[in-house]
Order: structure tokens, then C-alpha cells, then sequence
């Protein structure tokens, strides 16, 4: 069912890396990023956090048949109803079955990455269920024709100035950049999509197997208005998303919007505990949650298995020299950067994702930033030797070969060094490392070595 282009992975960040303006956008935005993150954990014991956060996931991950099954009897006391979909197909028709139940033929949707992953909305719009994004981001590359460039900020690859332009040309409005002009608006059509719908489909952040709640994290306040406002609401979640106990949450609350966003907490935390009661005067009459594996459960009992501890919080995007180069849409996938560069090729299979697993340069600043204490760059060295790079990247092996014999002899090294100096600074050498100096100033080297000028001052301080 999903469709990856990861498999093209080296042709299309060749296309990215080479556009000067994608490349600022998302220099600039990922930086910004950065600084908030670092800024608002300067308030609070960010090591102390990141290891009660990875407890509570090892616990969970350790324990997640048992605790996925707490959750299912939990929610069903709460008058949800639970669906365990193995697969994107098994999860897509589930969930068309449920719209064909009820007649509905308009949907609003927040933002949801499962649903990216399984392909929900074009599966829906196939048999003429119209579903919208309602989550600013996810509207505008919506209406782009485009999948996120990034986990928690969809559009960050594209500028104001390209965004007022496409709301001009797709949904008529006055081409001005102001970004609160273009929320106002954005905010005004959306409005009459919420209020027309008739079902509504979310994610979750977090299922708390204790009582069988679902929480819901956000900024614009979309996913309450497509949790609340509609007949039907339908959660979609993959099923590491569990953790044991309520009081767990406090952990990650201080944890996901500083990572996030640079928040100390987000505008809206959503606790869902099933559909409208007798007495209350808003929220669906049905609420049904979609649990999708699509080979998570594989992970368990592997090498591989705190991968799942992941809370999609984008931090590691935004540190990658690599993603900073290149954005999301080169990965091929609805999952970029260096956690996508693991999840990928284990959810969807290696074979289907060959040359991600070296799209790093392996600096570990994702595994830094981690708010869980994923070993990031670990986890993707790992990879790259159960592909085994031998076969489809020879001459990466015959460089690094190289390197060591040459690190190993210190008078290859000398020489080799010398003739760079000489060489580096030449046409020859320029051309033959374009697909480097195309993009980035090759570095200049010294003069004189270190050695060298050792020897001439006479071995003295």
C-alpha cells in the first residue's frame, strides 16, 4: 500500500542539495529550531528528563503486548472501540468501513504521521471521501501536492512568500505574506470545513494503558475542533505509543514541546477518554481507535527495538548537517531525517530503503538531542553493516580501506599529506571532488604541516 521513493534516494537529494533557495529556507528554520530547543531546556534538568523518559520506554516496549492489552479493556470500558490493524491496508479498510457505516463524505483530519505512513487521505479520496488537513502545515502542502518535509513542521522547506503564492492560486485569497494574514485566512476556511464535517481523524501522541486514554498534542487547536465537532471521531496511532501510567506523562509534557517547538508546553494537551456522555454537550457519539503495527512488532526482542522509544518530536531533523542540506522530501519517505533513516528500513524493509542507513555523518548530534535517549548514531553504524555496504558501495569501502592502511603507516601519511597541499588547492583536483565543491568550499590546507613546523622550531614550545 504506502509507496516509498527511498529506493531513489541518491537522485533525489542530488535534485534537492542543488537548490540554493530550499537549502536557505531550511538552514535558517532548522537553526532557529535549535535555539529555542537549547533556550528552553536551560530552565530544567534535561539529562535527569531524557532518563526518566527512557525508562518509562524500556518499561513499555519491554512490556507492550501486555500493556496494549491494559489499554484495549481500558478503552472499551470507556466506550471506544479498539481495532488492531496489522497493516496499511488492513488499517485503510478498516477505517473506509466505518465512513461507509455512517454515509459520511467529508472528513477533517489533524496532523497525524501514522496516517502519512499508511496513506490514508489518498486511499479515502479514492472512493470519494473528501479528507482535509486541518493542521497549517499539513493544509498548505496539501494543497502543494506534497508529503511533510518534516516531522512536526510540515512545510518548514518552503518560505512565506511561497506560501502566501500558493493560497493565492488555490484557494483565491489576496497574495500577501503576513503570516498573521495568512493563518487568518487559512483559519477562515478551515473554519467552514469544521463546522460542515461529519467525522474526524486524529493521532495520538501517547495511549496511558492505566485508564485507557488517549493524549493529543498541539499547537493550533485543529485537533480539539477534529476530535469534538463531528459525529464520528476515528484515532490513529501506532502501537508504541502506550506507556504504563498517567503520572508517566508529566515526563514527557516537560520533554516533547521543549523538543518540539522550544514550548515549555504546548497551547493544547487533548486526554480523550471515549465518546459524548449523557449529559455533556460536545464530542463524538463514537470514538474508534486504530492500532497499526506495519512491522513495529517485528523490532521487539532486536538490536533495533529503542527505535520504538521515539516520541516523533523532530529534534534530531533539526541538528542533521545532512537534512539541513537536503530536507525532508530526499529521504523518499514520510519520515525524514536520521530517525527516518532508521524507522524506514525497518518499518517498510532494507531493500526498500538501501541508502538511507548513510545519508548521516555519523556527527551524533541527533543521538545528543534525543528527548528519550535514543542512540541514534549507534543504531544507524548498526544498519549500515547489516546492509552491508561492500556490494553497492565499493568505492565508500575502498576509501575507508585506505584511510586506515594509511593512518596505520606514518610515512604513506606524510606523503600523502603533502601531495594534497600541493594538489588540493588545484583545478584537477576541484573537478574530480565536484559533487563536493558544487555545494561547499573544499578546505584549505596549510602551508606547512604540523610536523613541519614542529621540526623547524626546534621541538620547542
Amino acid at each position: 500500500m504506502t509507496e516509498l521513493k527511498s529506493r531513489n534516494f541518491k537522485r533525489l537529494y542530488k535534485k534537492e542539495i542543488a537548490d540554493q533557495k530550499l537549502r536557505e529556507n531550511l538552514r535558517k528554520a532548522t537553526i532557529q529550531a535549535s535555539g529555542k530547543r537549547n533556550d528552553s531546556f536551560s530552565e530544567v534538568d534535561f539529562v535527569f528528563l531524557r532518563d526518566e523518559a527512557k525508562k518509562i520506554k524500556q518499561e513499555s516496549i519491554s512490556h507492550l503486548n501486555d500493556l496494549l492489552s491494559q489499554f484495549e479493556d481500558n478503552a472499551h470500558e470507556n466506550g471506544c472501540t479498539v481495532f488492531y490493524a496489522e497493516s496499511p491496508e488492513k488499517a485503510n479498510a478498516y477505517i473506509l468501513d466505518v465512513a461507509r457505516k455512517h454515509e459520511i463524505k467529508k472528513i477533517v483530519k489533524s496532523k497525524s504521521m501514522v496516517t502519512e505512513e499508511i496513506q490514508l487521505v489518498p486511499f479515502l479520496e479514492k472512493y470519494g471521501i473528501e479528507t482535509v488537513e486541518t493542521d497549517l502545515g499539513e493544509y498548505i502542502i496539501q494543497l502543494a501536492g506534497e508529503t511533510p518535509s518534516h516531522i512536526t513542521a510540515p512545510a518548514i522547506h518552503k518560505s512565506r512568500t511561497e506560501i502566501a503564492r500558493l493560497l493565492h492560486e488555490k484557494i483565491g485569497i489576496e497574495q500577501n505574506d503576513d503570516p498573521a494574514f495568512l493563518t487568518g485566512e487559512a483559519r477562515r476556511v478551515l473554519r467552514e470545513k469544521f463546522l460542515s464535517a461529519e467525522m474526524g481523524i486524529s493521532g495520538a501522541n501517547f495511549l496511558i494503558a492505566e485508564n485507557g486514554a488517549v493524549v493529543v498534542v498541539e499547537n493550533e487547536g485543529n485537533a480539539r475542533l477534529s476530535t469534538s465537532a463531528v459525529k464520528v471521531h476515528v484515532i490513529v496511532t501506532g502501537i508504541e505509543k502506550v506507556i504504563p501510567k498517567f503520572s508517566d506523562l508529566r515526563i514527557f509534557m516537560r520533554l516533547l514541546g521543549r523538543s518540539a517547538t522550544g514550548q515549555k508546553l504546548t497551547s493544547y494537551v487533548s486526554l480523550i477518554r471515549g465518546p459524548r456522555k449523557e449529559k455533556e454537550k460536545d464530542g463524538p457519539e463514537e470514538v474508534h481507535i486504530v492500532l497499526v503495527d506495519n512491522g513495529r512488532s517485528r523490532l521487539l526482542g532486536t538490536d533495533h527495538q529503542e527505535v520504538l522509544h521515539c516520541i516523533r518530536c523532530g529534534a534530531c531533523l533539526n541538528v542533521c548537517p545532512v537534512y539541513r542540506s537536503i530536507g525532508g522530501h530526499a529521504y523518499g519517505s514520510v519520515y525524514p531525517g536520521p530517525i527516518g533513516s532508521l524507522v524506514t528500513p525497518l518499518f517498510f524493509g532494507p531493500e526498500n530503503a538501501p541508502d538511507l542507513p548513510f545519508a548521516s555523518s555519523l556527527c551524533g548530534s541527533c543521538t545528543e538531542v534525543c528527548p528519550v535517549g535514543i542512540g541514534i548514531h549507534h543504531q544507524l553504524l548498526s544498519m549500515r553493516q547489516e546492509i552491508k555496504p561492500g556490494s553497492k558501495h565499493g568505492l565508500e569501502s575502498f576509501v575507508f580501506r585506505n584511510f586506515r592502511k594509511t593512518m596505520l603507516r606514518p610515512g604513506r601519511y606524510k606523503l600523502l599529506t603533502r601531495l594534497a597541499r600541493v594538489f588540493s588547492s588545484t583545478s584537477i583536483v576541484r573537478k574530480i571532488l565536484k559533487g563536493w565543491t558544487g555545494y561547499r568550499d573544499l578546505p584549505q590546507l596549510p602551508s606547512r604541516s604540523f610536523r613541519e613546523i614542529y621540526k623547524s622550531e626546534g621541538g620547542k614550545g
